[in-house]
């Protein structure tokens, strides 16, 4: 029988899709990326914001109609809206066969047994704080960039955040099983690893902590460069940023989500860290890795957020200036703390603010844009540009995609390329020796 996934989300249901689709195979089950060829389809799901639940449910709809000419076709829900919501899928749609939370993905081939022997609705959303599948090396869905999972859960409870509750609390993989997968990756000719965990920085492991898992990592022969995300402001040590800077194949790019630039909305988050601890992890990243790109997430109108707050955010923004970000106007998800404050903050303010922050961060974007024209970037061709089949694509190391003329020869290559221009979030430039 063969399954499809759909995957929503962020790179670690990336991660979790292909580590499925290895559990799947390993017990008889063949991959499809058709829809029509498939027996089961699967929705590995994103719970951070309700826009994203609310468009699985719009594709499950859209799909239920293939039982019509397939009886025997079976339709499950994996992931992190599996997890909030359970059995309140299949009441939502009667057509759903499966729900599976995040920590019993090794029951999936027994439950669709099951289900192929005897249909009924069949939910598994137990939660498992130890799991953190032992030795499943993922069957990549990406010939050219591997997405390793070093840790899962999170315990720091942002009042905005859902992840603590359905992903559960925080458990790091073994040193071993990390770095065999990456010398796994490396051997098939994969050159860019993400490492990748909800907080990063809090990996621990019989001692090691993040910078020296970073240093071990490294040392993996076939790996040209090591990113990473996401990274958490608290635990941003001078011992990590050195190591950043002493290891040649990590990337000079950090994610490192501000969320607030004010120290009153940052308490009432639960962030554990002012705007002054983070303006000083910016000036220690940027005094040992001059060079270094710093993206981040923002959120506009935080329950309770007046005017001059949502100013110290803005104003933050506009003396960090990142590369790039992504800014959201804050929504309610329904679990977390701060979806039940009484001083929510009325939806066009929310709207107008996010507007200001976006205007901004455009502007400061194509400014830094424009000044890497000149520059020569190492690039890592990932394939043709969507927009001319004459160009092809890759990113920089840091985290900026280039379009420059070539050809299929240069896909998984490194190579280096002379910027000409800057065209919005995008350099273009040629090929030079």
């Amino acid at each position: 029988m063969k399954f499809i996934i759909e995957t929503y989300g962020c790179q670690m249901n990336v991660a979790d899709s292909e580590m499925i689709s290895t559990i799947m195979e390993n017990s008889g089950y063949e991959l499809t990326d058709t829809l029509t060829d498939a027996d089961i389809i699967m929705f590995n799901t994103c719970s951070v914001r309700q826009h994203a639940e609310d468009r699985v449910i719009g594709r499950i709809s859209n799909e239920v109609a293939r039982k019509i000419s397939n009886k025997n076709l079976v339709i499950g829900v994996v992931g992190c809206m599996a997890q909030r919501l359970g059995k309140e899928l299949g009441e939502m749609n009667a057509k759903i066969d499966f729900v599976v939370g995040v920590d019993n993905y090794f029951k999936l081939p027994e439950i669709i047994e099951e289900l192929y022997n005897k249909r009924h609705f069949v939910t598994s959303v137990d939660m498992n704080h130890k799991e953190i599948y032992h030795d499943i090396y993922p069957i990549r869905s990406n010939e050219l960039n591997a997405f390793v999972t070093i840790m899962r859960g999170c315990n720091n409870f942002c009042t905005y955040c859902i992840v603590p509750y359905v992903r559960g609390r925080e458990r790091s993989r073994s040193v071993d099983e990390i770095i065999k997968e990456i010398k796994i990756a490396g051997e098939k000719g994969i050159k860019e690893v993400t490492l990748l965990g909800q907080n990063v920085n809090s990996y621990s492991w019989e001692g090691i902590n993040f910078p020296k898992l970073l240093q071990k990592v490294n040392e993996v022969e076939g790996i040209s460069r090591v990113r990473f995300v996401t990274s958490h402001p608290k635990d941003i040590s001078d011992e990590l940023i050195e190591t950043m800077a002493s290891c040649d194949k990590v990337c000079e790019h950090i994610h490192l989500p501000v969320q607030s630039g004010n120290n009153e909305i940052l308490k009432v988050m639960n962030r554990n860290y002012t705007a002054e601890h983070y303006l000083d992890r910016i000036s220690k990243l940027r005094s040992l890795i001059p060079n270094i790109a710093i993206t981040t997430d923002v959120i506009a109108g935080f329950p309770g957020e007046t005017e001059e707050q949502f100013q110290d955010t803005y104003n933050l923004m506009k003396e960090i200036r990142y590369d790039f970000a992504f800014m959201f106007k804050y929504s309610p998800r329904t679990g977390t703390k701060a979806a039940e404050f009484n001083n929510q903050v009325e939806e066009a303010v929310r709207l107008e603010r996010l507007q200001r922050l976006i205007g901004l961060q455009t502007e400061i974007t194509h400014e830094k844009y424009k000044e890497q024209i000149g520059q020569i970037k190492e690039v890592y061709v990932e394939g043709p540009s969507k927009k001319d089949e004459n160009e092809y694509s890759g990113k920089s190391r840091d985290f900026k995609i280039t379009i420059f003329p070539g050809d299929e020869s240069l896909v998984g290559k490194l190579i280096k390329v002379k910027v000409k221009e800057a065209v919005g979030w995008t350099l273009k430039g040629h090929i030079v020796e």
